[in-house]
């Protein structure tokens, strides 16, 4: 109870302590498993590719088959290329919407759905499947709450949505579509029927969409914090929005740990672990070690401007098991932070830089208020 209660008061901290308190190259993680806490060790492991073939604690029994979540997570990957264009179109009128004042991470999180809306589900999707996605995007399915009693009022909505999303999955197995028009026909694409059950598909868009949502609003939500934080004066942002977002994934990584249940015995830095133990690397630790960072303790966006004291930088995982939104995630949070800060001043109240565990490291809720300072004018 003791880890849990500081786990759940600042997760950071916590694996912070534990990395202080070993002079171990990898330490042993309270709730099971390891974590190797030196650089140079866990990029040793990082770049073995016998690490990378064993088992993803992602997909779980969801998609137990190596090359199936492979596949799937190259097939995510190029849909969501496709559909930077179309999530850019849709930045403008997102960000009008929002309130002068919104209570994040809340808010970051509606702004990043409606953008994403048709590339998870396309707009001639029947059944009422695209209102249960966007009740489940609003209501704490698409991003869990670290609150149990939150997870618990939108289990209802999670189980609706997974029964429609089976119906449709069923339907477009029928009358399948060519090229991939959404999330569900890139799953689709990559499960066949005999294989994999209607149901099944549906769990695996489930937890898709809160691979790709959850990272982005809390990395969206934490750029927002952070940058207002550290410029409090009504003004534009000293930075640009590019090396905002780099610090911001560096400063506070979303996810947690890179586990993987090892395939065999592996040697690491003379410990000899042996096959089906979990072995995990956090970006975090990596991120903040003095040895590879110059003052990796304080909020820098400057210091993206060179490329001097740079250390690993694996903000959304590395290699085969990466998040599936990664190989676009920069750029949708780039523009997500340029259009809020387009023609305005932003500010916070409330809120703090200690992180809140969910499925990542969230930012603890604030308010975010935004005042336009130019209207535009179209001709």
């Amino acid at each position: 109870m003791g880890y849990r209660t500081r786990l759940r008061q600042d997760p950071l901290a916590y694996i912070e302590e534990l990395s202080r308190g070993s002079t171990a190259g990898v330490i042993r993680l309270p709730w099971g498993g390891w974590c190797v806490r030196d650089t140079e060790l866990a990029q040793t492991l990082l770049r073995d590719p016998e690490y990378h073939r064993g088992g993803s604690t992602f997909f779980g029994e969801l998609l137990p088959a190596r090359s199936a979540q492979a596949e799937l997570g190259r097939a995510v990957r190029s849909l969501l290329r496709a559909g930077v264009p179309h999530y850019r179109a849709a930045l403008p009128e997102a960000v009008a919407a929002l309130p002068t004042a919104g209570r994040w991470p809340d808010a970051g999180t509606r702004l990043v759905y409606r953008c994403l809306a048709d590339v998870l589900l396309h707009p001639g999707t029947p059944g009422g499947s695209r209102a249960l996605m966007r009740q489940a995007a609003h209501k704490g399915v698409a991003v869990r709450s670290p609150h149990m009693w939150q997870r618990a009022r939108a289990e209802p909505v999670r189980a609706r949505l997974v029964t429609a999303v089976t119906e449709e999955a069923r339907r477009r197995r029928r009358q399948p579509a060519g090229e991939p028009r959404d999330m569900l026909d890139a799953v689709l694409t990559v499960c066949s029927e005999a294989e994999v059950s209607d149901r099944t598909v549906a769990d695996l868009h489930l937890m898709m969409l809160r691979a790709i949502m959850a990272p982005l609003s809390a990395s969206l939500a934490w750029s927002v914090l952070l940058a207002c934080r550290h410029h409090t004066r009504a003004a534009p942002w000293p930075w640009p929005v590019e090396h905002i977002v780099h610090e911001t994934l560096r400063y506070r990584p979303v996810p947690w740990m890179l586990g993987r249940t090892l395939p065999r015995a592996t040697d690491l830095g003379g410990t000899v672990f042996p096959p089906g133990e979990l072995l995990s690397v956090c970006p975090y630790l990596l991120h903040h070690d003095e040895r590879h960072w110059n003052s990796p303790d304080a909020f820098r966006p400057e210091r993206w401007t060179s490329n001097s004291g740079h250390g690993p930088y694996i903000p959304f995982g590395t290699g085969p098991f990466s998040c599936a939104g990664a190989a676009v995630a920069h750029t949708l949070l780039t523009e997500s932070l340029a259009a809020l800060a387009d023609d305005a001043y932003l500010a916070v109240t409330g809120g703090d830089t200690r992180a809140a565990m969910s499925e990542g490291n969230v930012p603890r809720p604030f308010i975010l208020h935004r005042t336009q300072t130019t209207r535009r004018h179209t001709t």
